[in-house]
């Protein structure tokens, strides 16, 4: 999801904008030939005109479009199945060159079709529960993922985002949770918890306002190793020992936030 000016986008959980195709639509008409004849009755088929968004210069497709057909369960399980393949092979996005984003975008598109119509409200029944990170094209997730490839011995494991709305018809709270880790130290991509906390209130069927509250890190594994280190298994653990051990499991610091609002 993706912050703009005073709202954030509500898509599926990927990270991208979109651009919107104009469709020019024109009744077909009846040219009149040397004897008269009486007008003809208004045509119920109406010609639509499209333009490719990648391929600009080729030429238009007049194509004949009649009343679109309700798309079944198995075109919705497509659309939703061509989506996760395009993101596939892209690491999350960061790896995703210009071609593949270009077409995850189309995929998006094609999966936020399936969404309510215009002006339906946002169902935020359908939105509550813990949605994991698949594919962004956000900077400042990226930037995770490239600090993860230039220092050695941190890890980013799985990235969340946990919406708390069952009940609410006008808001609610947005948890952002990232795994991450240190290798040696905490356990493999598991090791600790980063969480972002922020209110939301809903604004429009694509756009929520948030208020970030707090950022805390807790959760923390410590790896065998370090275990070890600290109380090693041939030795008695002592009164000290198992006070560091409970302190490591129970560690939360947390941060209030009170920045600007998006």
């Amino acid at each position: 999801m993706r912050g703009s000016g005073t709202g954030q986008d509500l898509g599926a959980f990927v990270h991208s904008s979109h651009r919107k195709m104009a469709l020019a639509a024109a009744p077909l008409r009846r040219f009149p030939t040397a004897s008269p004849r009486p007008p003809p009755s208004p045509p119920s088929q109406r010609y639509t005109l499209l333009r490719s968004r990648h391929s600009c210069r080729m030429p238009r497709l007049l194509l004949a479009a009649a009343a679109a057909a309700p798309l079944t369960a198995a075109d919705t399980e497509g659309r939703k199945h061509e989506l996760l393949r395009a993101v596939q092979e892209t690491q999350r996005g960061s790896v995703a060159s210009s071609d593949q984003r270009a077409a995850i975008e189309e995929a998006i598109v094609c999966v936020e079709e399936l969404g309510a119509g215009e002006g339906v409200p946002l169902d935020l029944a359908a939105l509550d529960g813990t949605w994991r990170l698949c594919y962004t094209s956000a900077s400042d997730v990226l930037m995770l993922f490239e600090a993860a490839e230039r220092l050695p011995l941190l890890q980013v494991g799985q990235i969340y985002q946990k919406f708390e709305c069952k009940d609410r018809s006008d808001g609610g709270i947005i948890r952002n949770v990232v795994r991450w880790s240190i290798e040696n130290l905490l356990e493999e991509q598991e090791g600790a918890t980063l969480m972002v906390s922020a209110k939301f209130d809903l604004l429009s069927k694509r756009n929520i306002f948030l208020q970030f509250e707090e950022v805390a890190v807790e959760n923390i594994k410590i790896s065998e190793q370090l275990q070890a280190l600290i109380a090693p298994a041939i030795l008695p653990r002592s009164f000290l020992t198992l006070q560091i051990l409970q302190f490591l499991r129970t560690f939360r610091a947390q941060v209030p936030l009170s920045g600007p609002e998006r």
